[in-house]
């Protein structure tokens, strides 16, 4: 166990790492760094320090009381996806809402609260779970709730993500395989019908089909993060020489760092920044299967799965493997409150290991047969 939480630590931190490294070197060239070339590196590190500390602060309290007051964490997040709509357009969509120098995008209180809603659920009323109405109907109602905010915003992707991630906590907490089959039914029917009825989404998802016939126009991103993980070859052009983030590369310091990756350090640095995910998986699910109890259980595996789903989609997006969506890369692409609450949710998996940790040392202490596994 000691060695699972170990290489959790380690894969997050090392992530991080490159993030900040990669931010140094591909955000002086975004077009909206202000003319500092420090510009975002600055406002990431403010966020960064905000979230280590929120990291300490989390993890040394019992994360059963999320389980508490879930319902106000479920209120604030839905009185900021609605507030979102009272502050101006960011390309194109209410995503933000900004006071002073500092943005906030509700929508990551929205996935965690959805999250925490869903451990709840499944923990409380784990003898019902195959049921229709208590295992299926109400938890969809109420993470439909967020979703359908988010999916006003025009963020499908973050609405994606949260669906993508509520059908792996449902197949943990062994819902029925029928009913998880009909909501990926429903799901690919509701993104088919947002692609159809969404001109822009339709558009994009044309020239996703055919990205050299769209290269000059809705495909240019897509385009461009494939020339810049080609151009890198197997080590790359060495950190800072990269050249697509000069201005070539939309969103380079972003939602496409992935591809900048692929250019300064080559396949060596994008197999590196994927190992660290699957490290950061594995570790995520043992600590997980250790849990103290049902609803830790399933947190710690909601927070991995999220993790592992959010940057599956990026990668998938950025390598053309998937239609673009504004999704970005956990702990490297900038963004502050993505950055805010993925440090939080680090502080809640290592509460779930130091309680769960604590209890077997007492167990062994008064001499206890060993604590079974907690069945997710």
């Amino acid at each position: 166990m000691t060695k699972a939480f170990t290489g959790f630590i380690i894969a997050v931190m090392a992530l991080i790492i490159v993030g900040v490294v990669m931010l140094y070197s591909t955000g002086a060239y975004a077009r909206d760094a202000h003319g500092d070339a420090f510009f975002f590196i600055k406002r990431q590190g403010i966020y960064l320090c905000l979230g280590v500390v929120a990291c300490a602060v989390v993890s040394f309290l019992d994360y059963n009381l999320l389980q508490r007051y879930w319902k106000w964490l479920f209120g604030a997040s839905v009185i900021l996806l609605l507030a979102v709509f009272f502050f101006p357009k960011v390309n194109g969509a209410h995503r933000w809402i900004k006071v002073g120098g500092l943005s906030f995008q509700p929508s990551e209180l929205g996935k965690l609260a959805a999250l925490t809603f869903l451990a709840m659920w499944y923990s409380k009323y784990q003898d019902q779970v195959r049921t229709f109405r208590m295992g299926y109907l109400y938890p969809w109602a109420v993470v439909g709730i967020l979703m359908a905010l988010i999916g006003a915003e025009v963020d499908v992707g973050t609405m994606s993500l949260i669906g993508a991630t509520t059908l792996l906590l449902m197949y943990a907490a062994e819902v029925r395989k029928s009913y998880l089959f009909l909501s990926g039914l429903l799901g690919a029917g509701g993104i088919a019908g947002l692609i159809y009825l969404i001109p822009q989404r339709a558009a994009r998802f044309m020239a996703f089909l055919d990205l050299e016939a769209h290269k000059e126009g809705l495909g240019f991103q897509q385009w461009m993060g494939l020339i810049a993980l080609g151009s890198g070859g197997v080590y790359g052009k060495g950190l800072g020489n990269g050249r697509q983030k000069m201005e070539f590369l939309p969103f380079a310091h972003t939602d496409f760092i992935f591809p900048m990756i692929g250019e300064e350090l080559g396949l060596l640095g994008t197999l590196f920044v994927v190992g660290c995910y699957v490290l950061l998986v594995v570790c995520g699910i043992a600590i997980a299967l250790h849990a103290r109890d049902r609803f830790g259980a399933l947190l710690a595996f909601s927070i991995t799965a999220m993790w592992a789903v959010q940057a599956a989609i990026n990668i998938g997006v950025t390598t053309a493997l998937l239609p673009n969506k504004g999704i970005a890369l956990p702990f490297i692409s900038y963004g502050g409150s993505s950055l805010l609450f993925s440090l939080i949710e680090v502080g809640l998996m290592i509460s779930i290991y130091r309680l769960g940790l604590s209890e077997q040392e007492v167990q062994v202490k008064v001499s206890l047969p060993p604590r079974r596994v907690v069945r997710i």
